[in-house]
């Protein structure tokens, strides 16, 4: 296969699948979640064929004209393609857990195919070269992300998952006025063709927006630790592959590969991130309920990406490319344990645990190689990508930002340890086994890939210097 015939496979394989589920559900539930982990690993293996296409540097344009300038245009490149790695490979790993985590639920058709096509969704938003096609693959996530939330129907948890729709949805419809606004300056959505273009302050204010409201960047951070009602499942796909993700990308692929940020904003950027960042780990350490605290960790950490990011150097560019393969990992895999641990106690608040190591070794194991790993504990990966977007902050001169993030690194091990002390040491408070081989499978391997990662840190960090190279041509 062509490298245009993998990437269109690899967006379009999980969304028309999806659409499949239900037909696979009126044959067996083992045949729908057969072929539901089918899709999933497929979308996930198609990427890795274009491992030595981003190796080699340079991307491809897959271009195909509609009218009014609205071009499906595919970007396929280093940054595109280790992004989808990353977001395919978690996702197909939280489609195997699920296999455990929601045998006895209801909706399960509804449930697989808003997982796929979540996946697939941000496959097209990855790979999207077009504005309106980002903000459409955008709000199908969105819209996958609303109905998954609520999938428990209780009449409080569709509140919740009402707020981050609007929230997210809002946002979303800000971005796109900036995007218009890009458009009445340059008369084209096409990204290929306005790169180095310097963009109006509205439209970057308005941009930002949206990506802070979907990566849940404080103060638009509100809905994130509400999601927590889902499934865990929902809580891993949400935090770890896909949906804060967006945002961290999506500011890459604009504002790094794409057009240039005006006046004082490559200034301001990185101390509100940074202020982001350490609100959130505040927020952290006094949470008590289990789910929330890991919500609160995911914004916090989200700011270290975006910190990488804005700081526009190689050193920190490249630091936050690999911390997105470091977190994906390592928080997918605390969700996961969170959700043994809750399927299993049936209790979210961490002050009426204790004692799980006992009876759950391995999710006790997993749960705090993965709080390593997020911590930024050598050898584990987030060491290399946290030290790097430090290193980057300094390099920029912004030795105050650096103390920030070194300080909300701090908090980082005091209130995961905390919340490791709490569920799993001690005397047992509840009974709780570990039961489907398929969810401690699932959480044991991310638990070894958060070590692997960082002793072979050098394999994954090819990838994201041949995507820093290839977006370098004007860091600073």
């Amino acid at each position: 296969m062509n490298i245009e015939t993998i990437t269109l496979l690899t967006v379009f394989v999980p969304i028309i699948g999806s659409l499949t589920i239900p037909l696979a559900g009126l044959v067996s539930g083992k045949a729908r979640s057969a072929w539901s982990v089918l899709l999933g690993g497929i979308t996930a293996f198609l990427p890795m064929l274009l491992i030595p296409t981003a190796l080699a540097g340079g991307e491809t344009i897959v271009r195909k004209e509609f009218v009014l300038g609205l071009d499906f245009i595919l970007v396929i490149d280093p940054l595109s393609i280790f992004m989808s790695i990353v977001s395919s490979l978690v996702g197909f790993l939280i489609v195997v857990y699920s296999l455990g985590y929601i045998h006895h639920e209801e909706n399960q058709n509804e449930y697989y195919l808003m997982v796929l096509l979540f996946i697939g969704s941000m496959m097209g938003l990855v790979f999207s070269g077009n504005l309106i096609f980002l903000y459409l693959f955008w709000e199908i996530i969105a819209v996958c992300c609303w109905r998954l939330i609520g999938f428990y129907r209780l009449k409080e948890y569709v509140r919740k998952a009402d707020k981050a729709f609007l929230i997210t949805f809002f946002g979303a419809v800000v971005m796109l006025l900036g995007f218009i606004l890009i458009y009445g300056q340059t008369g084209t959505f096409d990204l290929t063709a306005m790169r180095g273009a310097i963009v109006p302050g509205s439209a970057v204010l308005l941009i930002l927006f949206g990506l802070f409201s979907k990566s849940a960047t404080v103060p638009l951070h509100t809905w994130l630790p509400d999601a927590g009602v889902a499934p865990s499942t929902v809580t891993a796909l949400l935090h770890a592959a896909v949906l804060v993700k967006i945002g961290v990308y999506a500011y890459a692929r604009l504002f790094l590969y794409g057009f240039r940020l005006p006046g004082d904003w490559p200034e301001a950027l990185p101390i509100i991130v940074m202020v982001s960042s350490l609100i959130a780990a505040g927020a952290a350490t006094v949470e008590t309920d289990f789910k929330r605290i890991l919500a609160y960790s995911t914004v916090s950490q989200i700011g270290y990406i975006f910190l990488g990011f804005t700081v526009a150097n190689a050193t920190g560019v490249n630091g936050s490319l690999l911390f997105i393969l470091m977190l994906g990992l390592a928080k997918a895999g605390l969700f996961l344990c969170a959700g043994i641990v809750l399927h299993a106690t049936h209790k979210r608040d961490i002050r009426e645990m204790g004692g799980l190591v006992k009876t759950m070794p391995v999710t006790a194991a997993a749960f705090l190689l993965c709080s390593f790993s997020v911590i930024g504990i050598p050898p584990f990966g987030g060491f290399f990508s946290k030290f790097m977007v430090i290193m980057g902050t300094v390099k920029a001169g912004l030795i105050p930002v650096a103390a920030l993030a070194l300080f909300t690194a701090v908090l980082t091990m005091y209130y995961l340890l905390r919340t490791f002390a709490l569920v799993f040491l001690g005397e047992p408070k509840v009974p709780a086994p570990e039961k489907s081989f398929s969810m401690v499978f699932v959480v044991g391997l991310l638990a070894f890939l958060s070590l692997v990662s960082g002793l072979l840190v050098s394999l994954p960090a090819k990838l994201t210097t041949a995507a820093t190279t290839h977006i370098s041509w004007w860091l600073r």
